[in-house]
C-alpha cells in the first residue's frame, strides 16, 4: 500500500490515492496512511451481521468517495462475487506467487517444499475465484539453497513494491485491455516516471 502512495506523490504519476480502506481498526495501514496524507478509514467488517451487510458499506464509501479504481494491498478477506463483478476490471490485487500457482496462503513455505526454481509476485485484476483473475505483470525471484521463506518473502516484497505501482501507472494510461481470461498491453511506452 505505501508503495502505491509513495508512487502517486511524483507529480508525472498517473494517478491519485485518494482513500485507504480496512477492514481491521488494528491495521497498520491506517496510521501509515494518514502519515502520508491520505484519508483513511476502517469498515470493521465484524461490526456487520452479514458479508453482503459489509460489501453494501465498503461500495457505498468507495462510491461516495468517488473512488474510480480499487488496489488491493494487504485485504485478506475474500470478496463475494456480487462485489467483485461490481468493480469488474476496476479492481486489481497484488499475491506474492507466480500466478497461477501457489494460490492462498503460506507461497513461500510451498514454493520451497515443492523445489521450484523461482518464485515471485503476480499483479492481476480480481475475479470472484480466490487469486484469478486476468494477470497484468508479474516479476520471478531465484529460489536458492539457503532461501527460507522469511528471505523469500523479502526477496519478493521488494519486486511487489515495484510492479504494484508500475501496473497502475500502465492501467491508468490506458495500455491495458483485458479480453476474455487475458491482459493485453497495447504499448509499453508512456512517459517517463
Amino acid at each position: 500500500m505505501l508503495a502505491l502512495v509513495d508512487a502517486a506523490k511524483a507529480a508525472d504519476y498517473p494517478a491519485d490515492i485518494e482513500l485507504v480502506i480496512s477492514n481491521r481498526p488494528e491495521a497498520a495501514g491506517l496510521k501509515a496512511s494518514e502519515d502520508q496524507g491520505v484519508k483513511a478509514i476502517c469498515i470493521d467488517h465484524t461490526a456487520f451481521n452479514s458479508r453482503k451487510a459489509f460489501e453494501v458499506e465498503l461500495d457505498r464509501v468507495l462510491r461516495e468517495h468517488e473512488i474510480e479504481f480499487v488496489d488491493c494491498a494487504g485485504f485478506m478477506r475474500i470478496l463475494t462475487a456480487n462485489f467483485v463483478n461490481k468493480w469488474r476490471d476496476q479492481m486489481i490485487n497484488i499475491h506474492p506467487s507466480l500466478l497461477p500457482s501457489f494460490k492462498g496462503l503460506h507461497t513461500h513455505e510451498r514454493a520451497i517444499e515443492e523445489g521450484v526454481r523461482f518464485a515471485g509476485c503476480t499483479v492481476h485484476f480480481v475475479r470472484a475465484e480466490m487469486d484469478a483473475g486476468p494477470i497484468i505483470i508479474q516479476a520471478a525471484v531465484p529460489i536458492t539453497e539457503d532461501d527460507t521463506p522469511d528471505s523469500l518473502a523479502a526477496k519478493v516484497l521488494e519486486y511487489e513494491h515495484r510492479i504494484y505501482p508500475e501496473a497502475l501507472r500502465l492501467i491508468a494510461y490506458r495500455k491495458v485491455r483485458v479480453r476474455g481470461h487475458k491482459v493485453f498491453i497495447e504499448d509499453m511506452n508512456v512517459p517517463d516516471k
